[in-house]
């Protein structure tokens, strides 16, 4: 029997002051809800407007501190240094991703307004995953972005391939859903709590079979975080689901989720099972090694620009597990800045796709790029950016997000992965120089380049030259993703 009364999450609205920037995406996501029933197709750019708006105010919200840092809702809740990264970058390049979207779905009459709306609640959700306080809102968070996302992916309805990518993220994100509430449940029966601060004192003394319990729990929980960013041997989903997609759609689900998914670990691994560290470390090796290995091979034999793209996604998220692998401060703030590196180069890669097609030609195959230097040297300039980051060229943002994560491992005394990782970077490269190689030194060939909206093609620009700019001044965006972790 319960002896006194309950404490209410929540006692006053002041205590939601944490929650200020969430709050402002969740109420915007319902006010254009609303708005959008008295639009007709002509005035929809206005539900897409007030959406990019939305996101950029949360993030103004996020840099200069609004609400603070604290936690609320029984601690369930908690914002601090480390969320704000995430979230000031995964707000902005949500933004950015909307920006691409309208030119390109407006043109084949796929815009709906609720795509805003569902991005919306999908950013929302990605907010509540990063500042997660205890497996309740990992969770909750967690299903408020994978099915905003799984309608997302089937906006295309008469597609079938969009229809196949949508049943396939659906079915399998499922089976990663069911596995990490499996390895909670395993979690919280071994130490009595969904909190994550207590799930780290308990798991500290756990024994016996107690922490049996807990390390298979912890062994679910990793399984599921791994699809969930698209490890090998778990990336099945990862290819079909971007190559099906409309472009501007893969471009959010392939940058912005990879934060929420790094500040999930984060939390999880880090935050609430740090003790088990040492058990769990070999395990996120052998997914590190092994999606460095699936991903390059893969991506080498593919003509189809996205679903290069996608197996490269898997090679990244291996260097990515690299810092997580390393462990401590230095590597999961090396593993953070790789999330937001590769947040960047993804938005960039896809947007590149975006700029180039338009309708009946989707610029999707790599021999699309024939000779594109002659026929658009500014664009080409600019593809050649984003491939040289992603290929780790220095200067570019990629090579130092390589460099740091490496670094991270070897710290980690993960000598043998910190070799796997150089090996595969090199071959890795192979296929991002092929891309070079056909725009500069291969004959023109295919559809003619057709200029795009100014503001589309500025998004774009800025997007592929932050890379360089961010490269050559990495240190203080390292310095930050550090001191989240001080």
């Amino acid at each position: 029997m319960i002896s006194g009364p309950m404490t209410p999450p929540v006692r006053s609205f002041a205590e939601l002051a944490p929650l200020a920037p969430e709050l402002v995406v969740i109420a915007g996501a319902f006010a254009l809800l609303m708005l959008d029933l008295f639009l007709d197709d002509r005035r929809r750019v206005l539900t897409h407007a007030l959406a990019i708006a939305t996101l950029l105010v949360a993030a103004a919200m996020v840099w200069f501190g609004v609400g603070g840092h604290g936690s609320t809702l029984s601690d369930m809740f908690v914002r601090d240094s480390g969320a704000d990264v995430l979230k000031l970058v995964l707000l902005l390049v949500s933004a950015a991703a909307l920006g691409y979207m309208w030119p390109f779905l407006r043109e084949r009459g796929l815009y709906k307004g609720e795509i805003a709306v569902l991005v919306l609640f999908a950013v929302s959700g990605m907010m509540l995953m990063v500042s997660a306080g205890s497996l309740t809102m990992v969770y909750v968070g967690l299903e408020l972005l994978a099915l905003c996302s799984y309608a997302l992916v089937a906006t295309d309805r008469d597609s079938p391939l969009a229809s196949e990518a949508a049943m396939k993220y659906f079915v399998l994100g499922a089976l990663a859903s069911g596995l990490l509430l499996y390895g909670m449940s395993l979690v919280y029966g071994a130490t009595g709590t969904l909190g994550l601060a207590g799930i780290r004192e308990a798991a500290e003394w756990a024994t016996g079979q107690e922490r049996t319990l807990l390390l298979t729990g912890t062994v679910f929980i990793i399984v599921g975080v791994a699809f969930k960013f698209g490890a090998a041997p778990f990336h099945m989903w990862l290819p079909d689901t971007y190559h099906g997609a409309p472009t501007p759609i893969t471009l959010f689900i392939g940058s912005a989720p990879k934060l929420a998914a790094f500040g999930m670990a984060w939390r999880l691994f880090d935050v609430a099972l740090g003790p088990a560290h040492a058990q769990t470390q070999l395990l996120l090796a052998g997914l590190a090694a092994l999606s460095l290995i699936v991903g390059n091979l893969f991506a080498i034999a593919q003509t189809n620009l996205k679903r290069m793209l996608a197996y490269s996604t898997v090679s990244h998220v291996g260097f990515l597990f690299l810092g997580l692998a390393g462990g401590g401060r230095d590597g999961y703030a090396a593993a953070m800045f790789y999330a937001i590196s590769y947040a960047i180069m993804s938005a960039a890669a896809f947007g590149a796709i975006v700029v180039l097609s338009r309708r009946g030609f989707e610029a999707d195959r790599i021999d699309d790029y024939r000779g594109l230097s002659q026929r658009s040297p500014w664009m080409a300039l600019l593809v050649l950016c984003i491939m040289a980051s992603l290929a780790g060229v220095p200067p570019f943002l990629g090579f130092w997000a390589k460099l740091v994560v490496l670094r991270a491992a070897l710290e980690g005394d993960l000598m043998w992965l910190a070799i796997v990782g150089i090996v595969f970077a090199v071959i890795g490269a192979f296929y991002y120089l092929r891309v070079i190689k056909v725009m500069y030194f291969d004959p023109p060939a295919g559809e003619p380049v057709e200029t795009r909206p100014g503001a589309l093609r500025l998004v774009f620009a800025v997007n592929a030259l932050a890379l360089l700019g961010l490269g050559l001044f990495w240190s203080p965006l390292m310095a930050w993703c550090q001191q989240a972790f001080a």
